[in-house]
């Protein structure tokens, strides 16, 4: 017994012992990577110095750059960049832009000129440009697991290149690459402001994981398997505990609907610097199409305007117009045509189009079915113009600015009943119902069948009302709320 006892103290001896050389050891390590840290900061801060040249009135100018890596792509995010940007501009003189960006194979002037035909937006100044090489770190398709794991540090790096070719003054995410935000703050020594389109974890997706759901973010074989089911669990809620720490770095936060805001107070707890930006749509472009009523024709048209994304879910629009056109739901109604509008951004996206086309080949519904890739802004009106039902089918959308610009041009619209179309635009409008909500095939099929079943003068009064909904999006109202939310960062 008595020896027993000496053996535990001399472990607890020897335990001590260590003990004290390897905290000694851990805070030499700690004093050496903050004096690693601040050295690199520093050296940045001079870089910066000798990279930046005075303007024309002898001040340097204030850098405020936007990280945008897929800044040439065609969607809603790319559309609030291109305001932002003009916002600034049209505001503080002394402010020169800039977007580091992966898109190597076209030149500034192209963006700059592609901005302006799809979007309708032009620029009143110049636009650095700063090229990045490595934003494959950053494709999905580079981590076929752990994917949401791999993209965040692939992210890291590639906003080290960024950091390294321009230290910014303000630094701006405009593309939801939350982990850059740190490298920015502390190494760059930034002022750090950010728009969330989307959560890049929310806690509807550790929902579907605890609950196990099959989404085309939880494949079977993980829904499957309970083991699994945990395992990827507790990735998610590591995952969502450290997206949290590097959100909450920011100065300023923006977010873009209800919903976005809802899970970005839960996971980032920054509810003092976070309001709400409305993304900002061209509705004045698109109110200026005359609403008519509705005249005796030949076909109507129903459109989707989106990204060609995984997470839009064309195949439930492609399956809901073939049950639609199966079940003979019109009778002897006009004919009925599915376009399909949207932005490719890389390969992968082609690849979804090409798989989408075979689908309405096994559907039989191909010469019912037109895709229209990358298209001009005026194109994109004349369809509008000319449809019935605007459709949209993403789950949990964080805002949905083709819902609104449906709306806008006077189409019916049918939306997904979930996040920003729910909560924020397809929602009554001074008591009256400006579109429609569905959630599966059938009731997608159901609800087209319903407003093609409605008089037009019905359909008109709803498009009235939808239009008159829509002016709280406009760009005007994107700019004003825009402009105050950084302002602190302008200080």
């Amino acid at each position: 017994m008595v020896a027993g006892g000496l053996c535990l103290c001399g472990l607890i001896r020897l335990l001590c012992s260590l003990l004290i050389p390897a905290l000694f050891l851990s805070g030499i390590l700690c004093v050496c990577l903050v004096v690693l840290l601040w050295g690199i900061r520093l050296w940045l801060q001079q870089r910066k110095k000798q990279l930046t040249s005075a303007g024309k009135d002898g001040k340097r100018p204030l850098l405020v750059a936007f990280f945008h890596p897929y800044c040439n792509a065609g969607g809603g995010g790319e559309r609030v960049l291109w305001c932002a940007i003009r916002t600034l501009q049209k505001k503080y003189r002394n402010v020169t832009c800039v977007v580091y960006t992966g898109d190597r194979d076209a030149t500034g002037e192209e963006i700059v000129e592609g901005a302006f035909r799809r979007f309708n937006i032009k620029l009143t100044h110049p636009v650095k440009f700063v090229f990045l090489e490595k934003r494959y770190l950053v494709e999905a398709s580079l981590y076929p697991h752990f994917t949401l794991l791999g993209q965040s540090l692939g992210s890291v790096f590639l906003g080290w290149e960024a950091l390294l070719k321009c230290v910014p003054d303000i630094y701006i995410d405009s593309m939801g690459y939350a982990f850059t935000l740190p490298l920015f703050k502390y190494l760059g020594g930034c002022r750090i402001g950010c728009y969330v389109h989307y959560p890049t974890i929310s806690t509807d997706m550790l929902s579907v994981v605890r609950n196990q759901d099959t989404r085309f973010n939880n494949a079977a074989f993980i829904t499957n398997n309970p083991l699994f089911s945990k395992f990827k669990l507790v990735y998610y809620y590591f995952f969502a505990f450290v997206y949290g720490l590097v959100g909450s770095c920011s100065d300023v936060i923006m977010v873009n609907s209800s919903w976005t805001l809802n899970h970005i107070l839960s996971l980032w707890r920054a509810g003092a610097c976070t309001s709400v930006v409305y993304p900002p749509c061209d509705v004045q472009t698109f109110l200026d199409i005359p609403l008519e009523e509705e005249k005796s024709t030949a076909e109507h048209g129903i459109v989707s305007v989106s990204q060609f994304r995984p997470e839009k879910d064309h195949p439930l629009q492609i399956r809901a117009f073939a049950k639609l056109l199966k079940e003979k739901r019109l009778g002897q109604q006009p004919s009925l045509k599915l376009i399909l509008i949207g932005g490719c951004r890389n390969e992968q996206d082609e690849e979804r189009v090409n798989n989408l086309k075979r689908l309405c080949e096994e559907l039989g519904v191909s010469n019912n079915v037109m895709f229209r890739i990358n298209i001009p802004f005026e194109e994109l009106k004349r369809h509008l113009a000319e449809a019935t039902i605007g459709l949209h089918t993403m789950w949990n959308e964080h805002f949905g600015i083709g819902v609104v610009e449906c709306m806008a041009a006077g189409t019916v619209i049918l939306a997904h009943n979930s996040g920003g179309p729910k909560l924020d635009i397809v929602v009554p409008y001074e008591g009256r119902i400006t579109g429609f909500l569905a959630e599966n095939e059938d009731s997608y099929a159901e609800t087209m069948a319903y407003i093609l079943s409605l008089s037009p003068e019905k359909r008109l009064e709803i498009r009235e009302n939808a239009r008159r909904s829509v002016h709280r999006f406009s760009d005007q109202h994107f700019e004003e709320t825009f402009l105050l939310s950084v302002e602190p960062l302008f200080k």
